[in-house]
């Protein structure tokens, strides 16, 4: 960073621009710059500007031609705001107008001071981190790379996560924040509370407890923001984020203090309550997927919206109990005969959602919802075969992925089938199937993206399933 005295200073407007040992072309390089770089201007020479550079801590000159000389003085304030508006909305200038911001933080008085330029250094900051995460490889890296060293010079600070082997960079948040403090227009407010509660950018080694508190305070910040004011646009984002964060909530309390309380009631059917606010006919097309990805985290937890069963389910039950520190063992009984041998049992550390249990009316099978993970709920089917009673598990999809549903949808009767919908996100692609299951291998039949396309699916779905289900949206 520049020292607070100077009062002119040059900044860099073009990548790639070379600082020489001398006022000619022909001198040698002693260091590449890139737009955004501050100078302390030292003299004049000709073309040239003799300059000091603190990023590399070192003297030389550049051509007059590739910087902007900026006084950083109260009056020169208006002029450095309205050139970080315009850079604010200008893709690939990113670094240029965090040193803009910089600027314009040295030379406005105090009491200027609003939510204003943190607005726009957190918008600057955002986009060039998005722009970093999806770089690939030849000269857009080798820009992108010196544009996040120049933010960095100016306290902007990345933080760098994997997810299921790609990398992404995600702002700190410093500036987000201070336009929730600073005053500042509803609508800068609503996109800072946005910044900061990226689903993507939560740290996946979070202990439990710290993700938690994490959570509970995504919440609060973003029902910190008022939404009367704002464009339905804004209203939907909001909407769609609380709806993933209290989704996630409900499924973290329930492992807390169990399914049923209180707590995991209020965050289950807050979170329904969000997704069903959305406007959907206002949703921009760019918004489409962050729509699906909120149903999907709100169909992972729906069954917490429900207490839990407490009497047997009809001609098969299940009974939970614990098992080895953290978790939960599930036994089948038939019928009000719990306390014997189970027919079946299997144990997990996902939360066992014991509602969602549905017995087949010839007592030959029984389905049950599981939930590892916040946004991953897998279907537990009890069936009974010639070798006795099983336990199988199916899945949401087949990738290793952490975002997705399947659960019940119904018995076929007069046959071994079963009806079954899926919402998932393999590979970052949304998917949502409804299909025929068959109870013997648990082999898909037949598939559809709508219920109305497939005549046993229609016909068999289970009233009470399409009364709660989310896929049904």
């Amino acid at each position: 960073m520049l020292a607070a005295t100077l009062t002119l200073i040059a900044i860099v407007a073009t990548d790639q621009t070379a600082l020489r040992a001398a006022p000619r072309d022909s001198a040698p390089a002693q260091a590449m710059l890139w737009q955004g770089d501050s100078l302390e201007v030292r003299g004049e020479k000709g073309d040239f500007l003799q300059v000091y550079d603190h990023r590399h801590e070192r003297t030389g000159y550049l051509r007059a031609s590739r910087v902007r000389q900026q006084p950083l003085t109260p009056d020169s304030a208006p002029e450095l705001m309205a050139v970080l508006r315009f850079l604010k909305d200008m893709p690939g200038s990113e670094s240029l107008g965090i040193a803009y911001a910089d600027a314009y933080l040295r030379a406005a008085p105090a009491e200027a001071i609003d939510g204003e330029v943190f607005d726009a250094l957190a918008t600057l900051a955002e986009r060039l981190a998005q722009r970093a995460s999806s770089a690939r490889s030849g000269k857009a890296d080798e820009a992108t790379a010196a544009h996040l060293e120049v933010a960095a010079a100016y306290g902007v600070i990345m933080t760098t996560l994997e997810r299921d082997g790609q990398i992404r960079l995600c702002s700190d948040g410093e500036a987000a924040r201070r336009v929730l403090a600073l005053s500042a227009k509803e609508n800068q407010k609503a996109n800072a509370a946005l910044m900061l509660t990226r689903h993507d950018c939560v740290k996946p080694t979070l202990t439990p407890a710290e993700r938690y508190g994490l959570d509970e305070w995504r919440a609060a910040v973003l029902d910190r923001v008022k939404l009367p004011s704002l464009p339905a646009v804004l209203k939907n984002r909001l909407h769609l984020r609380k709806a993933g964060v209290w989704a996630g909530l409900a499924h973290q309390r329930a492992r807390r203090t169990g399914p049923g309380n209180p707590e995991v009631l209020e965050a289950a059917r807050r979170a329904r309550d969000e997704l069903a606010a959305v406007e959907t006919g206002e949703l921009m097309e760019g918004d489409a997927a962050a729509y699906n990805e909120a149903a999907i985290r709100v169909g992972a937890s729906r069954w917490a919206e429900l207490p839990a069963a407490t009497a047997g389910t009809g001609k098969l039950d299940v009974q939970t109990r614990p098992g080895r520190p953290g978790e939960t063992c599930v036994d089948l009984y038939r019928g009000g005969a719990a306390g014997g041998k189970p027919l079946a049992s299997r144990c997990t550390y996902g939360i066992v959602w014991t509602s969602s249990a549905s017995s087949h009316p010839k007592a030959r099978a029984l389905a049950l919802a599981v939930q590892p993970l916040e946004s991953w709920r897998e279907l537990w089917v009890f069936r009974e075969g010639d070798s006795g009673w099983t336990v199988d598990v199916i899945p949401p999809g087949m990738d290793s992925g952490d975002l997705g549903y399947v659960e019940y949808a119904g018995w076929v009767a007069g046959s071994d089938e079963m009806l079954v919908a899926r919402e998932a996100k393999p590979e970052g692609r949304y998917q949502r199937s409804f299909e025929v299951v068959s109870l013997t291998t648990l082999e898909i039949r037949k598939h559809a993206d709508k219920p109305a396309n497939l005549g046993t699916f229609y016909r068999w779905q289970d009233p009470a399933w399409k009364t709660r289900t989310i896929a049904l949206r």
